[in-house]
């Protein structure tokens, strides 16, 4: 719900403090959600490569992702739990009203919140405790909770893009009420795909960026190999599917929601033989600054024909549409993203055709520069990505049935003001005990290797093994059963 200055006149004066409010703890949460839903999973390819080919290497990386893993979730309870009252505290009409239409998708989320909390406080107890392949059964499921999460969340955001599964009664309230149609909405397939695939890509990439730093850096080993090839190539996989996966997103918000697709591509008057343009700027008479122009191509791109009629932001009134400054928003943040996914297209094509011609990863510093960019990357298109979804959306918080002015609070602005001050202060602490937290185990990570002559020795608290304080020589070798690396 990002906010513009050119926001609508006659505005309750606390609509843009609760905005700027809900968009920076959403934009701030959403940045851990790929590690959430994603981490999970990489990390348990990992953890079964180690087991079936009894690797320490595999089995340090994995142990050492599952620590990162249970301390972004410990953040992600702060950012989350902040975010889940503020839905409450700032929107509080909304909830009133539609609460009970669309309110399942949270309890899902949360459900599957604390299921996922179980379940990594088993993963992170079994290293030590249980037979190696009873603990990685059992860490099995995470993936699932984390996806089983993500469909609660997207299933009441899609709900709100596409209300249905209720009817109205005289007063405006929603009754008759039903909740397979409420979940599982016009825009819900899509959306929830293509979101899915997009927190495993950005995991992927992200994962295997800090590799490939260490790999400019001269860290040349099968530490830094490995963990720099099985992230990337799940995400390099991801990257051609998400790409149609997006294209199909897009092509339901074109039938699903017109308006908001006459944002994203800055069409002004219904039309066919539509341009495409790339960036540029929608002035409020309709014309369009700067840009690349490409004739006919978004009627193509929506229909595969230039004749397909575009809905155009004009077809309804201006009180019920984006303003020319939230659709040329709406436009960059779309344009960002396809821009980016085309190069990361690339860039698998490129690891892609090294790795079938030579079994071999790319020689050139360049492509691990690429790869080491592509995380941050792909953080900054899930955040175009949102943007996109809830700014094209205005003026409604739920699509045609209530705008957003009419569901925020009715706390003073100045109240607002001050705390979206304290939540800014609280999330630079949180943010920055994370980082501090990951980079000194990164740095012990780093001391516990270079001081020890075997490849990748055991540590003092070696899964699968007793807790000794001072192994001896004869567990540390590979073929021990006892044998790992945390």
């Amino acid at each position: 719900m990002l906010s513009t200055s050119a926001l609508l006149a006659n505005t309750p004066p606390q609509l843009l403090p609760a905005r700027e409010l809900m968009a920076f703890t959403l934009a701030s949460h959403i940045l851990l959600v790929p590690f959430g839903v994603a981490l999970p999973f990489i990390t348990l390819l990992m953890h079964h490569r180690a087991l079936r080919r009894n690797d320490p290497v595999a089995l340090t990386l994995a142990r050492r992702w599952s620590t990162v893993m249970a301390v972004q979730f410990a953040i992600g309870v702060v950012t989350g739990t902040v975010l889940s009252f503020e839905f409450g505290l700032l929107w509080p009409r909304m909830m009133g009203r539609w609460g009970d239409v669309f309110g399942l998708g949270f309890g899902i989320e949360a459900w599957a919140f604390f299921l996922e909390a179980v379940l990594i406080a088993i993963y992170l107890y079994g290293w030590r405790r249980l037979k190696p392949w009873t603990h990685f059964w059992l860490g099995v499921p995470l993936p699932l909770t984390a996806l089983l999460g993500a469909f609660g969340i997207v299933a009441a955001n899609s709900w709100m893009n596409t209300p249905q599964g209720f009817k109205l009664d005289s007063n405006g309230n929603p009754v008759d009420v039903n909740v397979r149609q409420a979940i599982f909405t016009p825009i819900f397939g899509p959306e929830y795909w293509h979101f899915a695939v997009a927190m495993f890509l950005t995991a992927g990439y992200v994962t295997a960026g800090v590799y490939a730093v260490g790999w400019l850096r001269g860290r040349r080993d099968r530490y830094h190999r490995l963990g720099f090839t099985v992230p990337f190539t799940v995400a390099a996989i991801l990257t051609p599917v998400q790409f149609m996966l997006g294209d199909s997103a897009a092509r339901a918000v074109f039938h699903k929601q017109p308006v908001k697709f006459a944002a994203m591509e800055l069409v002004w008057d219904t039309d066919t033989h539509v341009p495409e343009y790339l960036f540029g700027r929608l002035n409020s008479d309709g014309t369009i600054s700067g840009g690349i122009k490409i004739p006919q191509l978004d009627s193509i791109l929506a229909g595969f024909k230039p004749s397909t009629q575009v809905t155009g932001l004009t077809s309804v009134p201006a009180d019920d549409r984006p303003t020319a400054v939230q659709a040329t928003i709406v436009h960059w943040a779309f344009d960002i993203m396809a821009t980016i996914g085309s190069l990361l297209i690339l860039l698998a094509l490129w690891y892609g055709w090294c790795w079938l011609r030579k079994r071999d990863l790319p020689r050139s510093r360049w492509f691990f520069r690429c790869a080491a960019i592509a995380g941050v990357a792909c953080l900054v298109t899930v955040e175009c990505g949102w943007i996109a979804t809830e700014v094209g959306r205005q003026p409604w918080i739920v699509y045609d049935h209530m705008r957003v002015s009419e569901a925020v609070t009715g706390t003073h602005a100045a109240a607002l003001w001050t705390t979206l001050g304290i939540v800014m202060a609280m999330y630079v602490a949180v943010y920055g005990a994370f980082l501090a937290v990951i980079l000194k185990m990164r740095t012990r990570w780093r001391i516990a290797d270079e001081g020890r002559a075997a490849p990748v020795p055991p540590e003092t608290d070696t899964p699968y093994g007793p807790r000794d304080p001072a192994p001896t020589a004869s567990r540390q070798g590979p073929d021990n059963p006892t044998d790992g690396a945390s």
